[in-house]
């Protein structure tokens, strides 16, 4: 009886320290795995630590987040919301997409388009390295994970790439995820291409993986991409065709998104096929 009991004993002990050791690792995983620091409900103040012009109305700026360890917590494909104030000093607030993912460390950064008359537009012009800016999110219906596709086709035009280029590289980087991208990016000239040199180094580096094709309305002379609008023979030509395991994403202005959704729908694409930022 004697030795039952101290049998008992024992492997009670054990029990507990097995329980103590796995709570014990838990925390150490929480408390060493990077936090969110995105509030979905309150602006938060992100302090401007670097703003490089990319071209004459092109900027990218980095934001430092409250320490090295944090990470901003945004899911793939989703947007932040920012707010500013335009030329006349009214608030203004606008969905933008970050090109950096959690998997940088401390900071996130914004490529901004900065258009004349844009309202926003004007609160980046005047943006200088100290300054704050208020953002809160996440925002946006899109959700990945994954797998969930064997393809994506994707049509972006002009700033609408961001959204893009963020879930790009979230498949891409990830090692376990073999989804296949075919990138339509199309802009007025050459010089509005936001992000080129970032997406041709990853059709470089991941060839199988990804493909991108640009198109211009306006090209220069010695150019061999597409010219013109987008069309239904390009989307043909460069999308992966419709099937059950495919999903065609696309962003940009307002009448090019009309203009894809009706080419998608000739061609076959179902609704639940597409999927517009």
């Amino acid at each position: 009886m004697e030795f039952l009991q101290a049998n008992s004993v024992e492997i009670l002990a054990v029990a507990i320290a097995v329980v103590a050791v796995g709570a014990g690792a838990a925390y150490l995983y929480l408390s060493t795995k990077p936090r969110g620091c995105l509030d979905p409900e309150n602006f938060r103040d992100f302090k401007l630590v670097d703003k490089k012009q990319l071209s004459h109305n092109v900027a990218k700026f980095q934001f430092a987040l409250p320490k090295s360890t944090t990470v901003l917590g945004l899911p793939i494909g989703q947007h932040i919301s920012c707010r500013g104030k335009d030329s006349v000093g009214e608030e203004v607030i606008k969905p933008y997409t970050p090109t950096t993912l959690d998997s940088d460390v401390g900071y996130f950064e914004l490529v901004i388009k900065m258009y004349p008359q844009g309202r926003m537009s004007h609160h980046f012009r005047e943006m200088r390295v100290g300054d704050y800016l208020s953002v809160k999110g996440p925002k946006g219906r899109f959700k990945y994970q994954p797998g969930q596709v064997r393809a994506f086709g994707m049509i972006a035009g002009g700033s609408g790439i961001t959204p893009m280029f963020q879930v790009t590289r979230a498949i891409l980087e990830n090692l376990k995820d073999n989804t296949k991208i075919h990138l339509i990016y199309a802009n007025v000239t050459y010089e509005d291409i936001l992000l080129k040199e970032e997406l041709d180094g990853l059709a470089q580096n991941y060839p199988n993986r990804f493909k991108v094709y640009y198109v211009l309305n306006q090209p220069p002379e010695f150019w061999n991409g597409g010219v013109g609008f987008v069309s239904k023979e390009m989307i043909e030509n460069h999308c992966p065709p419709p099937a059950s395991d495919i999903q065609v994403l696309r962003c940009g202005p307002p009448p090019m998104n009309k203009a894809m959704a009706a080419h998608l729908d000739g061609l076959g694409y179902t609704k639940e096929m597409q999927f517009q930022f």
